[in-house]
């Protein structure tokens, strides 16, 4: 028997998302940096165009706007993530096609 060697598959695999420190508290605490606090933002900002005068409304009208801006920024930072990802795993492929003379599928 020959000594097992990587196959395709494991090749072209991602690497796992460590960004969540792979427990529940990290991965709660990261939910709730991404969707909590945005969501947080845009109804305190809501809630104080909705009770205020003029003024309010302006502010209210800048934290919601801030509430979305943060959402949209963890949004990109995640797209970029991927990227490198799939980047990692186009790295992994050429490699394995180096070592072996063909492409893993």
């Amino acid at each position: 028997m020959s000594a097992p060697e990587d196959g395709p598959a494991q090749a072209s695999r991602p690497a796992p998302a460590s960004a969540g420190g792979g427990s529940r508290l990290g991965r709660a605490a990261l939910a709730g940096l991404r969707y909590g606090l945005p969501a947080l933002a845009t109804v305190v900002g809501i809630v104080i165009m909705a009770l205020g005068g003029e003024s309010n409304l302006e502010g209210g009208a800048s934290i919601v706007s801030a509430g979305l801006a943060i959402y949209f920024v963890n949004w990109l930072y995640r797209i970029g993530a991927r990227g490198d990802r799939e980047r990692d795993a186009e790295d992994a492929a050429r490699e394995y096609f180096s070592r072996h003379g063909r492409w893993p599928k």
